[in-house]
């Protein structure tokens, strides 16, 4: 498939031993913006392609724009010609244990001798430190990071709906590629970058970290928060329907009087302001309901959007693929499943939330079958027909 997007990253190879989420988000970015990106596999290739349930998008959702090479690094040929290729490369991704990418001589301080220029990407569960040996996954870190506190009801923590640190710890990673690839042309020189799940959850609890350092108060989870506004939450209405709602100043309040038909709380005194109404807005919030219920949700949706006002029907996550805003801005690409019982099959992706001149990062390639561009990969570093069949002859490529 072809995009008209730039390509900023065209002519930088990337090569990427990563599985999960996590390193394969930072290589779909670079990807998504022109690199070539190289995945590397075990043989039987990499674990997402056969997850079942919450996992079984992993694979189509992050490796699009990428090649496929099959290597079993535990043996010697195969951790060579894995060593041969990173020996080509710009960029290396990786996240996998601490220790084990030296076990092949892959990691850093290994590459780097060869390569002074490589800029190699590593993304653990947490920086070098005190619990640098733990193994940590997204709901590690978000239990122990605040997030599942913030999010969940008091005494009931609950994990963010979606791979929220294992995504943005990929996309902290890709950052500091970019950076790295600036000052490379400055110096000339390559680094390693690094990227964690725990510290990008602490990152994401700032905001309440500073509230608790200036107030001297702890934050309460996010149901149960101080609310700095009165009208912000999710109404039921008719039909058992769900609205979210919101008027967040003064003007927007009396907006939404106006629209909604409310006149007697508009020209109530004691709501006359925004403090005023969060002092009310229990009693307010009872009232609204008991008003609001008898509407339809698209009702109220569309006179809160010919006002102008905040507002947000509550959607799930297959609702997206039918999104006229979506559709419309080209949000959503085909791609081609590549395992399982879709295999061969198209279905909608999302694409980067960013344009470049003006247009969407499309797919380019479709993600790949396991092994794919072995031969063509060995063959780009130097590697014979005859040797390639030998390698995969004592199964040491795929």
């Amino acid at each position: 498939m072809t995009t008209s997007a730039p390509q900023p990253l065209a002519g930088l190879r990337v090569v990427e031993f990563t599985h999960m989420v996590m390193g394969p988000t930072c290589g779909m970015v670079l990807a998504d913006m022109g690199a070539e990106v190289i995945k590397v596999e075990p043989l039987g290739g990499e674990g997402t392609r056969r997850l079942l349930g919450a996992g079984a998008g992993f694979f189509p959702m992050f490796n699009r724009n990428k090649l496929s090479i099959a290597i079993d690094l535990h043996q010697g040929a195969g951790a060579e010609v894995a060593r041969q290729l990173a020996a080509s490369a710009d960029v290396v991704i990786e996240n996998f244990k601490p220790g084990t990418m030296g076990k092949y001589g892959l990691d850093y301080a290994a590459l780097s001798q060869a390569n002074p220029r490589l800029i190699y990407a590593s993304h653990k569960g947490f920086l070098p430190g005190p619990y640098d040996h733990r193994t940590a996954l997204d709901e590690v870190v978000q239990m122990m990071g605040g997030l599942a506190y913030m999010t969940g009801r008091p005494g009931d923590p609950l994990r963010a709906g979606t791979s929220v640190n294992d995504i943005m710890g990929g996309l902290f990673g890709a950052i500091g590629v970019l950076g790295a690839l600036i000052q490379r042309g400055i110096t000339g020189k390559g680094m390693e970058v690094q990227s964690a799940l725990f510290e990008n959850n602490v990152f994401l609890m700032g905001q309440h970290m500073l509230q608790f350092a200036m107030t001297g108060k702890h934050p309460a989870p996010m149901p149960a928060r101080d609310n700095p506004w009165a009208v912000y939450d999710v109404f039921t209405v008719k039909d058992g329907e769900q609205i979210f709602l919101a008027a967040v100043s003064d003007a927007q309040w009396q907006g939404f009087c106006d629209v909604l038909g409310l006149p007697d709380l508009k020209a109530d005194p004691a709501l006359a302001t925004n403090n005023q109404r969060v002092t009310q807005r229990g009693p307010l919030l009872k009232t609204l309901r008991e008003r609001l219920a008898p509407r339809s949700a698209a009702e109220l949706a569309d006179l809160m959007e010919r006002a102008g006002l905040p507002f947000a029907p509550i959607r799930r996550p297959e609702d997206l693929l039918d999104d006229p805003h979506l559709l419309a801005t080209g949000g959503l690409a085909d791609v081609v499943v590549a395992d399982g019982e879709k295999a061969g099959q198209t279905v909608k992706t999302t694409l980067l939330p960013i344009t470049m001149d003006g247009a969407r990062l499309g797919v380019r390639l479709q993600p790949p079958k396991m092994a794919e561009h072995t031969d063509a990969l060995m063959a780009s570093i130097g590697y014979s027909p005859e040797q390639i069949q030998r390698l995969r002859a004592q199964a040491a490529v795929a």
